[in-house]
């Protein structure tokens, strides 16, 4: 090429260079939001993926989009944080859906149900089974659009100040119980309470709660609940796969520009496999750790877990022949977490029940 076409097509090129610059700043606008978290910065993984969340869209964006993480308590309470983002106090925030139940049984689906969907399963029912389709379609009511941000994995059964040995043993316990749960266990005489994380260790360590419940291993230990209760029992099977959302005020979402919502699911994407990824590396030290300072780790009994099974299906049973909401979402989950056991039962239970049993070998 000649010195003078060289040049020619230099500042062309220059020029449409020039020119697509200011289109694509234009696409990204100088946001800023505000987001509440249902949880104290002290619980780093739990309260932690929201300032993974952040940072991410931050970083997507040269900055341009900008989301300010707040602690529970510094805007709101932690249980009052969807109520934040129906009445636009906050543009966000980070949360557990069934912390709502009281509002409407429904919300417990968001994050997990007795006897329901384990967590890889829930990913995939909320992806590819309809399960995000439902819930938008349900938080549409409150004004929210929500996005998958965070699974726990399966969690603890609970902290007790004495041993579960039958169905009986609940009657009259005064627990805190997140979710759904409580009702179920109110069946079998249980009274169940509804405490963010920050306030359950002053209400056991001053008997106002017999027992407690909150994550798994990690958690507990940071909230320091074997100090003040000895058995620690498993499995949690009110929350086989505890999935946390971004709940987002539908009037913004619907403001936003394309290029920004895809930034959100997208992070909130990175958020939910950064969280439970942590809490698989630090549940097994931490559980360690807890059972060498003297914790009485054990498993609920198959008479209790039958009772509360039974419990649950009664209840289930009960509520969707007033809730139509809350039937077809539990028709959803349990068709999808049946046809999802086929799989699991041939391949990944078998693989998995097969190290766990040969583990000491290697």
């Amino acid at each position: 090429m000649k010195r003078r076409q060289f040049l020619t097509a230099a500042s062309t090129g220059l020029a449409a260079t020039a020119i697509a610059a200011p289109a694509i700043a234009q696409s990204m606008p100088e946001t800023k939001w505000r987001l509440t978290s249902s949880f104290p910065k002290s619980l780093d993984t739990i309260y932690g993926a929201a300032e993974v969340f952040a940072k991410a869209i931050a970083e997507a964006t040269d900055n341009k989009f900008q989301i300010q993480v707040f602690a529970a308590g510094e805007i709101v309470p932690g249980l009052q944080a969807a109520d934040a983002v129906t009445n636009g106090t906050v543009e966000m925030c980070h949360t557990a859906s069934y912390y709502y139940v009281g509002k409407d049984p429904t919300y417990a689906f968001g994050t997990a149900v007795p006897f329901g969907l384990n967590s890889r399963m829930q990913t995939a029912w909320q992806h590819f089974g309809g399960g995000m389709d439902l819930m938008n379609k349900f938080y549409k009511k409150a004004n929210i659009f929500a996005v998958p941000c965070g699974n726990t994995g399966c969690q603890m059964g609970g902290w007790f100040r004495k041993e579960i040995k039958e169905p009986g043993d609940f009657n009259g316990l005064k627990m805190r119980i997140g979710g759904f749960a409580g009702r179920v266990l109110t069946k079998l005489g249980l009274v169940p309470q509804q405490l963010a994380g920050g306030d359950i260790y002053p209400a056991l360590e001053k008997g106002t709660l017999d027992a407690c419940e909150w994550v798994g291993p990690y958690d507990d230990a940071k909230l320091g609940f074997n100090k003040v209760a000895q058995y620690y029992y498993y499995p949690g099977w009110w929350e086989g796969g505890a999935m946390l959302h971004n709940f987002i005020n539908l009037d913004k979402w619907e403001q936003l520009p394309a290029a920004y919502k895809s930034v959100i699911k997208t992070a909130s994407m990175a958020a939910h496999e950064w969280m439970q990824a942590k809490y698989d590396a630090a549940n097994p030290a931490a559980l360690k750790q807890l059972v060498g300072a003297g914790t009485q780790l054990r498993p609920f009994p198959p008479a209790v877990m039958d009772a509360c099974l039974k419990a649950s299906l009664e209840l289930y049973k009960e509520v969707s022949a007033t809730n139509a909401d809350f039937k077809e979402i539990w028709e959803s989950t349990l068709a999808f977490r049946n046809d999802q056991y086929l799989w699991w039962q041939v391949a990944e239970y078998t693989y998995d029940t097969y190290l766990i049993r040969n583990r000491t070998r290697v």
